[in-house]
Parts: C-alpha cells; structure tokens; sequence
C-alpha cells in the first residue's frame, strides 16, 4: 500500500475533543490480499480528505498480508454515517473489497 500523505492534523489535534472511533479487521480470501490492497490504495486518500474525518489509517499485517487493521476517528456518528454514504465508499468498499473478504470485524468506541 501506498505511503500517508504528510497531514495538515497532528494526532494530538485529532484525539482533542470527541469522537467517533471505529476499528475494524479484515482478512481477505485466499490469492486476494493484493487485490484488497490496490482497492485500498485507490479508497484511502479519499477517505482521509472527508470533512468529518480526523484520522483514517490501514494497516497490513507484516506476517500475515492478507489481514488489515483499520484505525478511523470520525468527528461524530454523524460523520461515519456520511464516510459509509460516500461515492467512495460504495464504489471501492461496498463494491468491490467487501466480496474479497473472507472476514470482516468492526467495532465501535467512544474517546475518553
């Protein structure tokens, strides 16, 4: 996957205040791993230039590469919900990843 743009927020900027913070875990299907990679790739810059994103990371495991990890702080729910309403996302997640996967955890978490 592709390196993180330098951003304009800092963490301490994005963990200030509150929000929403979801995690999620993916595995994909056997021979898929780089297919859900690419797709990812295409999918993260947009993601992180939502306005109601604070933080979007994706992680691939180095042992196992067909695992990712997702990190994604969000100003409110109301901004989650409009990330899972994004072009974006319908096209690259919903439209293409989801069918690659042969696990998908996600959960979600108040900031203290």
């Amino acid at each position: 996957m592709a390196g993180y743009p330098s951003n304009k927020t800092t963490i301490a900027d994005a963990v200030s205040g509150e929000g929403l913070l979801v995690v999620a875990q993916w595995e994909a299907n056997e021979g898929q791993a780089d297919n859900v990679a690419d797709i990812l790739d295409r999918f993260l810059p947009q993601a992180q230039s939502e306005p109601g994103v604070k933080l979007f990371l994706i992680g691939r495991n180095k042992d196992n590469p067909a695992q990712f990890l997702f990190y994604e702080l969000f100003r409110d729910e109301a901004a989650f919900k409009a990330h899972q309403e994004s072009l974006h996302f319908k096209t690259y997640i919903a439209g293409q990843a989801l069918a690659l996967l042969a696990k998908r955890e996600r959960a979600q978490y108040a900031l203290l």
